[in-house]
């Protein structure tokens, strides 16, 4: 006999669907999606079977044109071992399963294939995150889920690790856009479809105020001196290779066969655990 889970999914797949469907600011999946081109510029090896994981292919109609572009479902529409690069473009932050989506990307590639996925991170909106939680707390005395949750970089990085990947690398990008006040920086989140499709969101009015309450403590705490809000987006990469045969592995710790001091010339000094020499 088996049990179901009853859980909720974190993500409204129609809700979040809709957003997609109607948003028509490019600029951070454009951003991101050029990044990869020149990641992909440094990789000594020509793609032939290249697979775009993204809500939003226009992006990638000029930049990877014979690509197969697919929608980041929940069951990704891509054949086993039949591409040799995966980009999962920007969308893994809303992904119900992103363990399961890394899995399945892995699966599609071939053996050496190479993974590029971007997502957005933890430090996303870190400025509009505190402001309206203080606010709604003085409103309201709670909290409602009104921002996507987002990992950070070590958490990305683990799922790559989990996920099957060889030589798993994560960075990130933080970088900083100003908004005249905090509708201008509402309505473009809508724009980019990024707006709330959380299972658990707040399905009644916002509390009187609450967005009035958000922006004042908003301006005292992150404007800049003309008065403009700040508002920070974090991109995190994520490169991993499909496992192969005759792929190179990492050492082991304390495997070298040479020590940093003879390279460098330098003169080795042993550190005691107090750290005094």
């Amino acid at each position: 006999m088996s049990v179901m889970s009853t859980q909720p999914l974190l993500f409204d797949q129609a809700r979040l669907e809709r957003n997609r469907q109607a948003a028509t600011e490019m600029f951070l999946q454009e951003r991101a999606a050029d990044d990869v081109l020149e990641r992909l510029a440094e990789v000594n090896r020509t793609f032939t079977a290249p697979a775009i994981v993204t809500p939003f292919p226009q992006v990638w109609e000029d930049r990877l044109e014979t690509a197969t572009c697919v929608p980041p479902a929940d069951l990704l529409p891509l054949g086993r071992g039949e591409h040799d690069l995966v980009v999962h473009a920007l969308s893994l932050h809303a992904a119900n399963d992103p363990v399961g989506q890394l899995v399945q990307a892995r699966l599609a590639l071939k053996p050496d294939g190479l993974l590029i996925a971007t997502a957005f991170g933890g430090q996303t909106l870190h400025e509009l995150r505190a402001s309206l939680a203080e606010a709604e707390i003085a409103l309201s005395g709670g909290l409602s889920p009104r921002i996507f949750p987002m990992a950070d970089i070590r958490e990305f990085g683990g799922l790559l690790q989990r996920a099957g990947f060889n030589l798993p690398v994560a960075d990130t990008e933080r970088f900083s856009v100003e908004y005249k006040g905090l509708r201008p920086l509402l309505r473009d989140l809508k724009a980019m479809g990024e707006g709330n499709a959380q299972s658990a969101r707040q399905k009644t009015f916002a509390p009187k105020d609450l967005f009035g309450r958000t922006e004042r403590i908003y301006m005292d705490r992150f404007a800049d001196v003309a008065g403009a809000l700040k508002a920070t987006f974090e991109i995190i990469t994520l490169t991993g290779w499909a496992p192969a045969p005759d792929q190179p592995v990492p050492l082991r710790p304390g495997s070298a066969r040479s020590r940093l001091a003879d390279a460098l010339g330098a003169t080795e000094v042993a550190i005691a655990p107090d750290g005094i020499k």
